[in-house]
C-alpha cells in the first residue's frame, strides 16, 4: 500500500501518522503546504501548492490511497479527487474543526464557542458538497466535529489524535511544591479563551502563591520542553473538546484544565482526567488545583495512562488501518 497525506499539516498529525505507517512497512508520504512557527518537520515534505500541482500527475499515478486533510486537495475545485475516483483509487478526507465548524450549529450546545477562524457557512457547505461528490468517507478527531460533516458523507470515522509517546517522558507534579507553575499556550487566544484564563489568573494572584507563564510564537518542540516544568496546564476553555496541547500535556503527566461540553462528556472514555472548566468557572477549577498538590499529581498520573490507552500512535494506527480497509 502506498499512502499520500496532504496538503495541510494540522497539529503534527500528518507526520505522526505517516511515521507510524512507515513503521508498519507502508509506503507513506506527507506533503505539507502550510508553514507556521510551530515548525513541524518530521516525516513531512514541506512544499507549496504550485510544486504539488506540477507533480500531480506523478502523485496520482504513484499512490493508491489518498488521505487529505482540512478540506484541502491538490487541484482547485477538487479536480484531483475526481481523477482519483475515475482511477478507482481510495480517498478519504480528514476534517479537523475550523475547516467545517458551521457558526450557528457550533453555538447550539456551546455558548462559549469562538468560530471566527472558520469560513462563512456558505463556503463550508460549498467545500463539503464539492469534496463529498468524490470522497464517500471522512475522518474526524471526535464527536464535537462529527455533526458538522455527517450529513455530507456516506461514512464518517472517529480517529483520536495521535502522539509519539517515545518523545514524552512523564514528569509528574511534585506534591511538596509550594508555588506551582501554571502554563497557558494560546496558539489562538480567541479560540482558546485566553482573556478568561488571564482574568482568573489575575484574581487568583491576590490570594494564592503561584507562577504563571503565557507561551506564544514558539515551535512545538520548544513549547514541549517548557511543558515539562509545569504543574498545571490550561488549554482551550471555549471549544468544548480537547486538542493536541491537552494530549501532549497529559503525556507529560501534567493536569490539564479544559472545557468539555456537557453533552459530549459521555462520548469520551470515563477515564478522561481533564479538569472541566469553562469561562464561567475556570477560576474555581484553577484554584482547586493550586490548593491541592495531591490532586495535581493524581490527575497527572491519570492523564499519562489515558493517553497511553487512547492516543498512542500505535493504538491510533490500528484504527487508521481499519478505516483504510473500509474505503471503497
Amino acid at each position: 500500500m502506498k499512502v499520500f497525506h496532504g496538503i495541510i499539516e494540522i497539529a503534527g498529525q500528518m507526520g505522526i501518522l505517516c511515521g507510524a505507517l512507515k513503521r508498519k512497512g507502508v509506503i507513506a508520504s506527507a506533503y505539507n503546504t502550510f508553514h507556521s512557527y510551530l515548525g513541524y518537520k518530521e516525516h513531512l515534505i514541506n512544499t507549496n501548492v504550485y510544486e504539488l500541482r506540477r507533480t500531480a500527475k506523478h502523485i496520482l499515478n504513484f499512490y493508491d490511497l489518498f488521505h487529505y486533510h482540512y478540506a484541502s486537495s491538490i487541484d482547485e475545485g477538487y479536480k484531483d479527487l475526481h481523477k482519483i475516483m475515475q482511477m478507482r483509487k481510495k480517498v478519504v478526507m480528514h476534517h479537523w474543526g475550523n475547516d467545517v465548524r458551521f457558526h450557528d450549529m457550533a453555538r447550539i450546545n456551546n455558548p462559549y464557542v469562538y468560530t471566527g477562524d472558520s469560513p462563512p457557512n456558505e463556503e463550508i457547505h460549498r467545500r463539503l458538497k464539492g469534496i463529498s461528490q468524490y470522497a464517500k468517507d471522512a475522518i474526524v478527531q471526535d464527536y464535537e466535529v462529527l455533526p458538522y460533516v455527517e450529513k455530507y458523507y456516506e461514512r464518517v470515522h472517529i480517529l483520536p489524535l495521535a502522539i509519539d509517546l517515545s518523545k514524552f517522558a512523564p514528569s509528574y507534579p511534585d506534591t511538596t511544591k509550594k508555588k506551582p507553575l501554571i502554563l497557558h499556550a494560546p496558539t489562538n487566544p480567541d479560540f482558546k479563551g485566553t482573556v478568561y484564563v488571564e482574568k482568573a489568573i489575575e484574581e487568583l494572584k491576590k490570594t494564592h502563591s503561584f507562577d504563571y507563564r503565557r507561551i506564544e510564537k514558539m515551535s512545538n518542540a520548544e513549547v514541549v520542553q517548557l511543558y515539562k516544568e509545569a504543574d498545571i496546564i490550561i488549554d482551550q476553555i471555549r471549544c468544548g473538546s480537547y486538542g493536541l496541547l491537552s494530549v501532549e500535556s497529559m503525556a507529560l503527566g501534567k493536569p490539564v484544565v479544559g472545557y468539555i461540553r456537557p453533552d459530549l462528556v459521555e462520548k469520551f472514555p470515563a477515564s478522561l482526567p481533564i479538569v472541566n472548566g469553562n469561562p464561567d468557572d475556570v477560576k474555581e477549577k484553577i484554584k482547586m488545583l493550586i490548593e491541592d498538590p495531591n490532586e495535581r499529581n493524581r490527575r497527572g498520573v491519570a492523564g499519562r495512562s489515558y493517553v497511553e490507552g487512547i492516543h498512542d500512535r500505535d493504538v491510533v494506527l490500528k484504527q487508521l488501518l481499519n478505516i483504510y480497509s473500509q474505503l471503497k
